[in-house]
């Protein structure tokens, strides 16, 4: 058997504890774990392609340590399966919070088994004190001055709060 290489897309703006956990989970399932930051403007980012970039790499340093995986992060512009074969990935990971995510991925692996019938999609559950989270909503209670120390990482909720500030002013 090959190397098992799997792939999370996402926009990750900002990676939330929620992402930290599929991450965690899915090092587990792989030998080497590519992140796939998409630019996707319509989403209104908050941080540039290559800040999502780099705290991603900063973030995943301890985990890749671990030596469960190694785990890389790279952007990607294009279509998610022609992005999952140009990185040589097998299985495409997807973290689900709630039945809404559901009925969305499912379309979306109906159509990426179309493209690609070689490249699987895995889903992991959020754990349940992660389902909640969804980055347009912690980015929103950051720009209105919230507490998003329970949705992030000390390090990233630090640089959102900062960008927040920015912002304002």
């Amino acid at each position: 058997m090959g190397k098992r290489i799997g792939l999370y897309p996402g926009t990750f703006d900002p990676l939330t504890l929620g992402h930290l956990d599929i991450i965690k989970r899915a090092i587990k399932l792989v030998d080497h774990l590519v992140i796939g930051v998409a630019t996707n403007a319509s989403k209104s980012p908050m941080f540039s392609l290559e800040e999502r970039l780099e705290i991603l790499r900063h973030e995943c340093a301890p985990l890749e340590r671990e030596g469960r995986a190694t785990i890389t992060a790279e952007k990607f512009e294009t279509l998610l399966i022609k992005f999952a074969e140009h990185v040589g990935a097998n299985v495409i990971v997807r973290g689900l919070r709630a039945v809404s995510d559901f009925e969305y991925e499912f379309q979306m692996v109906g159509m990426n088994q179309r493209l690609n019938p070689e490249i699987e999609t895995v889903f992991l559950m959020a754990d349940p004190r992660h389902q909640a989270i969804a980055s347009r909503l912690v980015k929103e209670i950051a720009m209105l001055g919230g507490d998003v120390s329970a949705f992030l990482s000390p390090y990233v909720a630090e640089l959102l709060v900062k960008r927040c500030a920015e912002r304002k002013s």
